[in-house]
């Protein structure tokens, strides 16, 4: 089944839009349904869950991360992601910083905006990412932006959100920022709204796996 809605998807997706399979929540077994369809990039939101899955799959792999990211965690994440798409402050892209310059790495992130209606999600205010967009982070590479939309059946409301994003994230393109390419928008439900508005990057999950197991 799993291949089935993998290839349905890959179908339907232009060549250019990179599938991040959001596999938080399922079974390394399901992932690995995933993996021999062809699936590479998977995303996780939790770092423990991270941490057991990453040593029960192939080695190819890369892992993305796009919870909410808790400075005291950066330890068991940032040595095993290729992208944190989820940065949504100052003080969470100041301590991957140093942990960068730390360590000798450069870290690859999205700054998220908060795009959606909801008080409770996370992120920047668009004044915010200009003002990042425009500093030098050591050891950190900002490769771009991440949204989630409204949670809304509404896809009016969604598309709104999106065009928001994609104004933005063409604005900051048009800077020059080194290596800034990548829009993460769309999921299960809308990502074919986020293609249409511009999105490189989709992080679809119930559409892959089906409901959350656990």
């Amino acid at each position: 089944m799993i291949k089935e809605r993998l290839q349905s998807i890959y179908k339907e997706l232009p060549s250019d839009v990179t599938l991040v399979a959001v596999s938080k929540f399922h079974p390394v077994e399901r992932l690995m349904e995933a993996y021999e369809a062809g699936q590479r990039i998977f995303a996780e939101s939790r770092p423990q869950e991270l941490a057991q899955k990453i040593p029960q799959m192939p080695a190819d792999v890369q892992w993305h991360f796009i919870g909410h990211l808790q400075t005291n965690k950066l330890k068991l994440v940032l040595p095993y992601v290729t992208l944190v798409q989820s940065v949504d402050s100052l003080h969470l892209l100041e301590t991957i910083s140093a942990w960068a310059v730390a360590n000798a790495r450069v870290i690859d992130i999205l700054l998220e905006l908060h795009l959606g209606a909801e008080e409770t999600k996370q992120g920047f205010t668009e004044e915010e990412i200009m003002t990042l967009c425009h500093s030098a982070h050591s050891s950190v590479r900002i490769r771009g932006l991440m949204g989630m939309a409204t949670n809304t059946d509404d896809m009016a409301v969604v598309e709104r959100d999106f065009m928001r994003i994609e104004a933005l994230f063409n604005r900051i393109k048009a800077m020059g920022l080194d290596g800034f390419d990548t829009l993460s928008i769309g999921m299960s439900g809308d990502w074919p709204v986020a293609v249409k508005h511009g999105a490189t990057m989709v992080r679809i999950g119930t559409d892959i796996f089906g409901p959350r197991e656990y």
